[in-house]
């Protein structure tokens, strides 16, 4: 009888010491847990913090000078015919200033009016001056061939180098600026226009 008795209490105690095991796990799994949320939390945070980072601050990039209402910032480019043209050439006379490349669908869309419109306005003192990204594209050849395709007379630099387009922020093309005649940015527009558009915004400014 005492035999049976030591071999329950024997058999109880067993099994209390596991079971305070069993608790003693889970609250030290419980804890550590606790202790990893916020790490985690803080890396995701911190995560944040370089995206908008990045996104605020693109080497060589103000993204603050070209906005509505301010002056056109000016640059040098070389053309189709080999000269080099300049923006602040053009003051004085309205300007679209389109940024574009000949694999874009909605630029090949765009075009057609563009050159509409320039031939019907050119000698009203409005220009049209089309960069093409050139660092983006298919080359020259296939640049030179759209615009024989599309028999554009226009002005169109080459931004073989991509400063142009990351300036003026043609993160989706095509992108127009219509600059005033005192080289004043008036409105941006992504995506294209078409001849009637052109009309209405340039109609708008001095």
């Amino acid at each position: 009888m005492k035999k049976n008795l030591l071999s329950i209490a024997i058999l109880v105690l067993a099994v209390g010491i596991v079971g305070v095991n069993l608790w003693n796990a889970n609250q030290t799994t419980s804890e550590q847990k606790d202790q990893q949320a916020p790490v985690s939390e803080s890396t995701s945070a911190e995560k944040n913090e370089e995206v908008v980072d990045e996104e605020e601050s693109i080497p060589g990039v103000d993204l603050n000078e070209v906005k509505e209402g301010n002056p056109a910032p000016d640059f040098t480019l070389k053309n189709l015919d080999g000269e080099y043209v300049k923006l602040s050439d053009y003051q004085g006379k309205k300007v679209i200033l389109n940024l574009w490349a000949t694999w874009c669908p909605p630029c090949k869309a765009e075009m057609p009016h563009m050159q509409n419109f320039y031939e019907k306005n050119k000698d009203n003192g409005i220009e049209i001056v089309a960069v093409n990204l050139t660092n983006m594209d298919n080359g020259m050849s296939a640049i030179e061939d759209f615009a024989d395709e599309y028999g554009l007379t226009f002005d169109i630099p080459l931004d073989e180098k991509g400063t142009v387009g990351m300036q003026y922020q043609a993160f989706t093309i095509p992108t127009s600026y219509m600059i005033d005649s005192k080289g004043i940015i008036r409105k941006k527009i992504v995506g294209p226009m078409d001849e009637k558009m052109m009309e209405d915004l340039t109609s708008a400014m001095d």
